[in-house]
């Protein structure tokens, strides 16, 4: 008897043990689901434009790191020339080379417009992890495929500028027309997301 309760308990822990691991492993997300949503006219080319640069989706920490150590993901410095970059808690400060450096030329350029002011990039690179967090925090958080999910593309807010989250019409306005010359130009998408209080912009493989 004594035998058989053993057994029977031995088998509750396993089970138990197995199915807590079982809910770390598996990720928080559907990738069937995520695949199945369309993108937007709109937001199509930057997905395009993403999937140029031979960056495959990326799904979780170890994607990351892979970029990283094969070189391919660059880090993002945390202050720089025109920007600043706020704390990420849903993102990671590391963007493909030739969007690292568009970043750091539109910080540049809007450095030099607007003699010295700085902007806030708020979000970076995310994985679809990282996405699945930020969409229960954040129901207007992408369903689907997002081009943050390729390293080649960042959010820049056009309500904190210099480190202050205030409007500000005059800096708006010079950021935006900073934007306009890179995307009249070639080299960038950018979309104007109003419940995010950001642009959205992605680097094209030029």
């Amino acid at each position: 008897m004594r035998k058989l309760l053993f057994l029977i308990f031995m088998s509750f822990v396993f089970t138990f043990c197995y199915s807590q691991s079982a809910k770390k492993i598996l990720p928080c997300y559907d990738l069937t689901e995520v695949l199945k949503v369309e993108p937007t006219p709109l937001y199509k080319p930057h997905l395009d434009a993403s999937k140029s640069f031979g960056i495959k989706l990326l799904r979780d920490s170890k994607t990351i790191q892979k970029y990283i150590n094969n070189g391919k993901f660059h880090k993002v410095k945390k202050t720089a020339k025109g920007y600043r970059v706020q704390k990420l808690d849903y993102s990671r400060a590391y963007l493909v080379s030739k969007a690292k450096i568009t970043l750091e030329k539109i910080g540049s350029r809007f450095s030099k417009e607007t003699k010295g002011h700085t902007f806030t990039v708020s979000s970076i690179t995310r994985t679809l992890e990282d996405q699945c967090r930020l969409r229960k925090v954040n129901s207007n958080a992408s369903l689907g495929i997002s081009s943050h999910n390729y390293g080649n593309s960042f959010d820049i807010s056009y309500v904190r500028f210099n480190d202050v989250l205030k409007y500000n019409p005059k800096m708006e306005i010079a950021l935006e027309k900073v934007l306009k010359y890179y995307a009249n130009a070639g080299r960038i998408y950018y979309i104007k997301e109003k419940q995010q209080s950001c642009y959205h912009i992605t680097v094209r493989n030029y």
